[in-house]
Parts: structure tokens; sequence; C-alpha cells
């Protein structure tokens, strides 16, 4: 068994390049799905005062995410292939910006809905040091708006402001997509080779009021075969010699990847008038075969969040939880809200939603977050208070959707799962090299520092590779609320 995820928290970072690029089917062919091969990377042994840092980090990054206290013609071509990082800790994707397109790493997050990019002004010598920044005078079609952007995580922030390029994701392009052009950002907020953040979620929890991009393209006519986007994440958590980058799974956009799960996917709608969040009702818990009372109701909405490593849920009902779990005990002090329990004891904990009969499992792999010392062992769901914020009381994160193939469709609004094929499960835990994304149906090449457009032609086939130099970076970068916890707003 294996003691903390990788560099469990987050590294950031991984390599970029371009890939190959595909070409568009004759009309008469039908729209296939655009495939986005996931990632992984790897983990070093802590102390138990290390452990501890880093689960504190987990639980304060996500209260403060949630606040509390193109052409009409379908296409075919466009694989962007996604690296998760740390032991599962975070999934992260590749975007292209500006003319010509370069290419940055930027976390995918369905638990908010803003895309921002590290500038290459107004960042200290070691702020942007190895990361690839966003240098708008290189590119000829972007627009300063001349608005101040500005977000808030747990221990920093990320100020700029707003500007209008064209931006490329998994083979589409909006031409006039605004995002953040971040010019200040606290110390350790982001760490090389990631830039920035894209948001998946509704424009109605945007904090700069941009439509997010795979929005745009979803209420573009014809743009998407479907409104959607697929998940499917691999599991490296429990492997010992896993990397810090591994393949990961894989992101499809506009269509689903039906060689990544079997039977049908269980849509369950978005509840009337949450269009923000990708809100479930929560409507049944169990462990190890025992039920766990759950209130009925918005007291029960859980946001589906891929950019959060966890599963956070209300006070009485995680210690219901883990009350049938023996030997559990509750950590206090610092650490409150976390629990610990046996390592030796398999836990099965499954989640059912809305109205569906289907109750989904997760592995005893995935509720074993970490061993802390001797026997004793932290679990992945813990103790969350949204009160007082726009926050569900429930945030679902990759804990569970590693589990499951999720669906999130844009119309009408639901979100899916289905279970994963022996294609998908025989990724878990299947070393190999990280993939060098692309994004769209042009050749980009890879960003640069503070001078990436002037090196923007340079070895443009080579992927960028960043090792970590301490374990304080991870830990920062957790504390900072860009990994594992996704990102506030």
């Amino acid at each position: 068994m294996y003691l903390l995820p990788h560099s469990l928290a987050v590294s950031c970072l991984l390599s970029v390049a371009a890939h190959e690029v595909f070409a568009a089917p004759s009309p008469a062919s039908p729209p296939l799905p655009r495939t986005v091969p996931l990632l992984r990377r790897s983990k070093p042994q802590l102390t138990e005062a290390e452990r501890f840092e880093w689960l504190r980090g987990q639980r304060d990054s996500l209260k403060s995410k949630y606040g509390a206290g193109g052409a009409n013609t379908k296409r075919a071509s466009g694989l962007n292939l996604l690296t998760n990082q740390n032991a599962d800790s975070s999934f992260y994707g590749s975007i292209a910006a500006g003319t010509p397109p370069i290419s940055y790493n930027v976390i995918l997050d369905t638990g908010s809905s803003d895309l921002w990019l590290a500038a290459n002004d107004g960042l200290s010598a070691s702020q942007s040091d190895g990361i690839p920044t966003f240098d708008a005078n290189a590119s000829s079609t972007f627009t300063d708006l001349n608005t101040p952007f500005s977000i808030s995580y747990g221990s920093g922030a990320a100020r700029g402001n707003l500007g209008q390029d064209s931006v490329q994701f998994a083979g589409f392009e909006v031409s006039d997509q605004v995002f953040g052009v971040v010019t200040q950002i606290s110390n350790n907020l982001l760490t090389s080779p990631v830039s920035g953040l894209m948001g998946l979620g509704f424009k109605s929890i945007s904090s700069s009021g941009a439509t997010p991009l795979w929005q745009a393209l979803a209420e573009s006519s014809g743009t998407l075969d479907q409104p959607l986007m697929a998940f499917q994440l691999t599991r490296f958590v429990d492997v010992q010699n896993a990397q810090v980058l591994e393949p990961g799974g894989t992101f499809n956009l506009g269509a689903v990847n039906t060689s990544l799960y079997t039977g049908d996917i269980d849509y369950q709608p978005i509840p009337e008038g949450q269009e923000g969040y990708w809100i479930q009702e929560l409507t049944g818990l169990t462990v190890n075969g025992q039920s766990v009372s759950l209130d009925a109701g918005s007291a029960s909405y859980a946001a589906i969040d891929t950019g959060t490593t966890l599963v956070g849920g209300p006070a009485d009902s995680i210690a219901a939880l883990y009350a049938q779990i023996p030997g559990s005990e509750a950590l206090t002090g610092d650490n409150a809200g976390y629990y610990t329990y046996p390592c030796d004891t398999n836990v099965t904990v499954t989640m059912k939603f809305g109205n569906s009969s289907i109750a989904w499992p997760i592995s005893n792999a995935d509720f074993l977050l970490m061993q802390v010392s001797g026997n004793s062992c932290v679990g992945g769901f813990f103790q969350l208070d949204t009160s007082g914020s726009s926050a569900p009381p429930w945030i679902i994160g990759d804990t569970f959707l590693k589990n499951v193939y999720s669906v999130f469709r844009a119309s009408p609004a639901a979100v899916g799962f289905a279970q994963l094929s022996s294609t998908a499960t025989s990724m878990n835990g299947q070393l190999g090299p990280a993939p060098s994304p692309t994004v769209g149906s042009v050749a980009t090449v890879t960003g640069g520092s503070a001078n990436a457009g002037a090196d923007r032609n340079s070895n443009a086939d080579a992927p960028l590779r960043v090792e970590f130099a301490s374990l304080g970076l991870w830990l920062a970068m957790f504390l900072s609320g860009i990994v594992g916890g996704g990102l506030l707003l």
C-alpha cells in the first residue's frame, strides 16, 4: 500500500508540444469525438507533519474555491492530450492562444468558469521562471479590453486585465474568446509548466462575466456534434513506482467515446435554475453496505468538480459515514474535518444521484487518501462547510470521478455517469510517457517563458519537461488552491 500520492499535490506540469494534425472527414462521414488522452505524475515520501500540511491545503483551498467561511461545420479532428499529475492529484490539458497560436497548459476545472493565463509582463523573475507565459504583443489578433480581472484564492490572488483573442481547444477554435491576462500573481500560485486555468462551468458563475469557451461552442449552432464533454480518468494513486506524469485517461468534446464505457449513460438533470456549477442531488450514500442518512432536496446538492481531488460534505453526513468504519477517528485542531481509520480496513462507498437507481461504487484504492502513521490512514471524504456562499453542500471530485465515465451535457442540462469499460480500466496503473499535447486543427508551438513570442518558432516539436526542485513547491500549490482544490471563485 502506498503512502502519499507522489508529489501528490501538485507539480504542475508537463510538457507541451505540437502533435499530429488530423484531417476533417468528408461531409458524408459521421463526426468523431474530440479525444483527449490524460495523464499523471509521481510522489515523494513525506513526514507525518508534511502529510497533515497537505491535508490542510486540500481542505482550505476547496473552502476558498466555493466561497465557504468558430465555424458552423462539424469537425472531427483535434486531439488534445491531457496530463494527470502527481498520483491523481489533478488533471490538466492544453489550449492554444493568439496568432500564431502558442500552446499553454491549463488546469481543466468543471467547478469554475473563467479562463486565464499568466502574462509575460508584470511577474517577477522567480514567479515566471519556467512558466510559459502569454505575450499579447506577439499575437496579431489580440485585443486589450481594458477591464480589470481578479480572482482570489485561499492564500493568494491573480490579477490583471481581460483580453480577447483566438483560443483553440480540443479541435475547436473561438476567434474572440475573452480571458484574463494575469500580470500579478501571489508567490507559488503557479508552478511551471502550468500557465493558468480553464473553467468548464456555466457562465453564471464566471467572475469575469465572459462566456466559457466550451459554452460558446455548445451554443454555436452546428459546431459540436453534441453539446457535451466527457472525462475518463485513470488511477495511479496505488502504484508505488508511478512517475510524476503518467497517461491519465481521455477528455472528449462534442461526443462521447463509446470505447470507454459499457451500457447506457445514466443522465440526471441539473435541478431547475441551478445551471452554474454542474449540480446533482445526492440521493443515496452507503459505506460497506450501510446507508448514511441524507437530507432531501437542495440540502444534498453536489457540484461535480474535476478540479477537486477529494469529496467534501456536511459535517453530520461525513461523521455518519465514518461511524460505519470500525476504528475511525475524527482529527482535531488544524486537521479538523478529516478522519483516520485503520489502513487494513477495506472500505467501499457508493453514491446515488437524482432519481437514478444506480449506486456508483468508489474503490477502496481511491477512498484511502494517504497513510499518515503506522496503520492509520486518512479517508478521501472530509467535512466541508459551504454555508454563507452560493456553493452546494457537497463537492464531489476525482476520488469519485475516477470510478465512472462522466459526461457534462449543456442541453438539456444534465450530468451523466456510465460504467467504465475494460478498455478504460486497463489503463489504470499502466506506466507510460506523458503525451505531447495538441489543441486544434492547426499545429501550434510550445509556449515559452517571458520571451515566448521571440522563441515560438524554435524547437517546436520538443516537449518542455520541468522537474520539481522541492517538496515545498507542490505544498505551496495546494495551499494556493490551484490543484486538487480547484480554483475558488
